[in-house]
Order: structure tokens, then C-alpha cells, then sequence
């Protein structure tokens, strides 16, 4: 199992699902996303108010993060027999306990503040239409501090920081150097998985 951690817009969704898409039969990708709590539950997740002064879930909490449902998946990907590697990935893959005492690599991906910022201000606008002025207010009021209690010192738990300023193509260049010979053993069926070459971008 390899956990890819690192804040919001740093760039490790990107290298994980670069990496599931170069080798799709052998590798397994579990984004944590995928595991928050239901919004609309009041006994689950942990709550905050957002710039608009609505009670919400806290989506930069690890908290409001299904873990047992989460770990169950990691699990039930690892025990399948159809995959050589899983990869998890999300904001909390290296400070979940019951993720990242699983995880065989840990990698976190980082990159400066003002960029993570601007790349999500980006997607906020071009691809989900969203009034980035809200996304601004939410990150002053806890979003930067959310990221700087949880996040960020996870970063101490990774075997590998990578730089998420660069292109997706390097950053998966470096984890062939980390996971490479794992991934072109000989499978179970005998067949060799020898790697292919790294997308560029």
C-alpha cells in the first residue's frame, strides 16, 4: 500500500491517479474524498461555520472522515488477489491511523501556501462554477489553520516529500524510484508487469 497525504491542490490526486492510470491492472486507487461523513448528519464528522454562517461539516477536519469505512476498503483492496498495489490518497492519508499504519511507502506531496490557494481558486472557477469568494473567507477563517494542525505535520510521517510545483511526470519518477522493482516483479499468474513509460503532461 503506498498513502499519498498533502494539502489541498499540492498535487497528489494528480500523482495518484497518474499512477492507477499507467498500470490500471495492477494498481487499486482509493480516494479518501470518498469516506467523508454525510454533510447532513448531526451525529457524525465534526461541524464548523462557514464564511456564510452556515453549520456545515468541516471537510478539512480528519474527523468528519469515515476511518473504519475507509480502512475496510484499503482492506478489502489489498486481500482481493487482483491488485499489486494500492494506492490511497486524500488529505488525512498519513494522519489516519488506521490508513497510514497500513501504508508500506508514505509520500507527501507539497507545495508552497499561496499556490495550494491559487490552484484551488482556479478549480473553484473553471471547473466547479463556485464563487471564490467564499472559498477565500472559509480559508482565512479555518481552512490555513485546519491545514497547518492536521496536514502539514503529517509531512514528518512520509519516507518520501516530493514537490508538487513540479510536473506530474517527475513526481512519478520519483516514486518509481521508491515502489519500481515491487511493481515489475513477476505476478501471480507468472506473467511479468514490467513497467511502461511514464505519461507526460
Amino acid at each position: 500500500m503506498l498513502a499519498v497525504a498533502g494539502g489541498t491542490a499540492s498535487g497528489k490526486s494528480s500523482l495518484a491517479r497518474a499512477l492507477a492510470r499507467r498500470r490500471p491492472e495492477a494498481v487499486a486507487l482509493i480516494h479518501l474524498d470518498d469516506f467523508y461523513v454525510p454533510a447532513n448528519d448531526p451525529q457524525r464528522g465534526m461541524r464548523t461555520v462557514s464564511a456564510t454562517g452556515a453549520d456545515i461539516l468541516d471537510w478539512n477536519h480528519p474527523g468528519s472522515i469515515d476511518e473504519t469505512a475507509a480502512a475496510a476498503a484499503v482492506d478489502a483492496a489489498a486481500t482481493s488477489g487482483d491488485h499489486r498495489l494500492v494506492v490511497v490518497e486524500g488529505l488525512f492519508a498519513l494522519a489516519l491511523p488506521k490508513i497510514v499504519g497500513h501504508a508500506t511507502w508514505q509520500v507527501y506531496v507539497d507545495a508552497p501556501d499561496d499556490i495550494r490557494l491559487a490552484r484551488k481558486l482556479v478549480r473553484k472557477i473553471e471547473v466547479q462554477h463556485q464563487d471564490p469568494l467564499i472559498s477565500l473567507r472559509n480559508y482565512l477563517l479555518s481552512g490555513r489553520e485546519r491545514h497547518a494542525e492536521y496536514v502539514a505535520p503529517s509531512r514528518h510521517r512520509a519516507g518520501l516529500v516530493l514537490d508538487g510545483t513540479k510536473p506530474t511526470v517527475d513526481l512519478l519518477a520519483a516514486v518509481d524510484d521508491l515502489i519500481g522493482a515491487h511493481l515489475t516483479r513477476t505476478d501471480r499468474h507468472g506473467n511479468n508487469s514490467e513497467q511502461t513509460h511514464a505519461p507526460t503532461n
